[in-house]
């Protein structure tokens, strides 16, 4: 077995190769005058079981390019199996027409990926779940809601907490959270969305009085969505308000925009690597998934069950 990183995200790279106790495949990506994207692998790989560690993150283009080349290189140098590993599947928010005249992209990549010669995928808290479904290579979904459990169980096991959707449409990634903190209470935060990246919190659906809430959700991207449905939840009585969010775009002005919210933390993954405003920032704390990554990592290598990682 071989881990082999583009340019995303190498610490995370090098941690999960360090949990499995393997060096980084000795790979060179660069780029030509034009911005060309060249993989040179400088090690045999001739019948090996290869991971390639790439989100595709901002910029989610460059990362992409290098991901399908790194792959093609890989099928070309004769790998015997490649999986790539895309902790943040870049374009899974264009699962579905939301009109007319207008692409799926999470279909496009997946595609891509296939054509490349990529033999297996396994993500992270995919946006929507279905997207697996257009893959016809095997694809595993892992969720990070084990590693946030924990460290929500160790912080605020004493306090009287409620779980909370920031939308409708997370109500069973909130439930499920919820179900592993010993079954507790679940509120929903109902909002209107009147243009993209805008939103609107309307109401709130659950008691949260004297409630540590703990808002769950796969993606922050503006931070707008999340720093409404904080105040909201505070006028309504909360006693404090902590976000736990796999995936940490924040793009534009969202540390800022965080800092500055009613949010006591906010709590990511690096699934994405942290910028520095992030990472300086006193309100957001980094956990990381390399150990969950890598071990579902060594299952498939050795053919055992990745879905009991959940049990």
């Amino acid at each position: 077995m071989k881990i082999m990183s583009g340019n995303s995200n190498l610490p995370l790279a090098r941690a999960i190769a360090g949990y499995l106790e393997l060096p980084l495949t000795d790979a060179a990506v660069r780029r030509f005058a034009d911005e060309e994207i060249f993989v040179e692998i400088h090690e045999n790989v001739r019948g090996e079981d290869v991971f390639v560690v790439q989100p595709t993150s901002y910029p989610v283009n460059d990362n992409l390019m290098e991901l399908l080349i790194g792959i093609d290189a890989l099928r070309r140098a004769s790998a015997k199996r490649i999986t790539a590993v895309i902790p943040y599947f870049g374009y899974a928010r264009q699962d579905r027409k939301p009109g007319p005249r207008t692409p799926i992209s999470a279909k496009l990549v997946a595609n891509l990926l296939t054509e490349a010669g990529a033999d297996r995928v396994l993500s992270v808290d995919l946006h929507a779940g279905q997207i697996q479904g257009f893959f016809d290579i095997p694809t595993d979904n892992l969720f990070a809601a084990p590693v946030m459990a924990a460290d929500i169980q160790a912080r605020y096991g004493d306090q009287s907490l409620m779980v909370v959707s920031p939308d409708v449409g997370g109500v069973v990634r909130a439930r499920a959270l919820a179900k592993r903190l010993d079954n507790a209470p679940l509120a929903i935060v109902d909002k209107r969305r009147d243009k993209p990246g805008q939103s609107e919190v309307m109401n709130i659906i659950g008691d949260v009085k004297g409630r540590a809430c703990i808002l769950i959700d796969d993606i922050i991207d503006s931070g707008g969505t999340l720093c409404n449905a904080a105040q909201a939840l505070m006028d309504e009585g909360a006693i404090s308000v902590t976000a736990y969010i796999t995936h940490g775009v924040l793009s534009g002005a969202a540390v800022s925009r965080v800092t500055n919210s009613a949010l006591k933390e906010l709590v990511i993954t690096d699934s994405i690597q942290a910028t520095e405003a992030a990472q300086q920032s006193d309100k957001i704390r980094i956990l990381t998934i390399a150990p969950l990554i890598g071990e579902a990592i060594r299952r498939i290598a050795d053919e055992s069950s990745v879905s009991s990682l959940f049990d």
